[in-house]
């Protein structure tokens, strides 16, 4: 058996799975926003579990952000602040006084779906995850690729190739044009608007016209992004995630226009949604006892 646990933006979300992957236990709690309170929080589920269960158990935790290597501490977790640069894995240990493994949230979604989920049956799996942000982890032989810098999977963090002329290069993240924050300010700015990513795309689904028309636009921009992955990586298999990605209905149609602008004009990957949907990310946590390599 093995805990995973997933410490997110709002909740903090633990799972005890046995040796086949069945979960055994699922428990959720507020996040505390706070990084003494958190590490006190999951200490608490920690030894609740071990109680249960009346057994010392493995522990996985996934989270914003990375350790760097250079430094230890938490770097890239914007959404989640209290956690940057703290020594989060060290403290874990220090506090459960065991091995806790740390891992970037898309990656152990990733993980998860690569093992068990979806992408099971193929060999390279890259776990897209399109929430408020974008991101993403790369997954070879069931295994995490990290990079020396941790810093694989962060698509959505490069410039979008379509608008790379332009002056304000600060802006042309990827993440800027497809993440639900994104998609939102633009539209709304666009239409005098104040809707969320969940609204825009509902009024795709009933024909507005002024959404289809940005729809279409967000297509494209996410087919173009997905095609540099593809000309550096080449997946088997890319898997969706996140909350914008639950909006999305129209994969086969991102799958076309890839094909439009992956070098040769051919692509035989495949593009799925997620086997265990957002309970994925505590799931691949749990899987972290596995050799991670680069």
């Amino acid at each position: 058996m093995q805990i995973g646990i997933d410490v997110g933006a709002t909740k903090i979300e633990s799972v005890v799975l046995d040796d086949s992957g069945s979960e055994l236990k699922r428990s959720r709690i507020k996040s505390p926003k706070n990084y003494i309170k958190a590490i006190q929080s999951i200490k608490e589920i920690v030894q609740n579990l071990e109680k249960q269960f009346n057994t010392k158990l493995p522990v996985g935790v996934c989270h914003p952000g990375i350790h760097s290597p250079q430094t230890g501490l938490v770097k890239n977790a914007p959404n989640s602040i209290w956690l940057e640069k703290k020594p989060f894995q060290k403290d874990l240990r220090d506090a459960l006084n065991t091995e806790v493994f740390c891992e970037n949230d898309a990656n152990c979604f990733a993980l998860s779906e690569a093992i068990d989920g979806a992408g099971k049956h193929y060999k390279i799996v890259f776990g897209i995850i399109l929430g408020s942000g974008s991101g993403g982890g790369l997954v070879i032989d069931k295994k995490i690729v990290n990079g020396p810098n941790g810093l694989t999977g962060e698509w959505g963090h490069n410039q979008l190739p379509a608008h790379s002329k332009q002056d304000n290069l600060k802006n042309l993240d990827i993440e800027n044009f497809i993440s639900g924050l994104s998609l939102s300010k633009r539209f709304n700015s666009m239409n005098n608007k104040n809707l969320q990513a969940n609204e825009i795309f509902e009024l795709y689904r009933k024909h507005d016209l002024n959404a289809e028309n940005f729809i279409d636009i967000f297509k494209l921009n996410l087919a173009i992004s997905l095609s540099s992955v593809i000309n550096i990586i080449d997946p088997d298999a890319f898997i969706f995630g996140g909350g914008v990605s639950n909006e999305i209905d129209f994969l086969d149609e991102i799958e076309t226009l890839v094909k439009k602008f992956v070098f040769g004009k051919e692509y035989e990957g495949i593009f799925l949604k997620p086997k265990y949907g957002d309970a994925s990310g505590v799931r691949g946590a749990a899987r972290l006892g596995r050799k991670i390599i680069y």
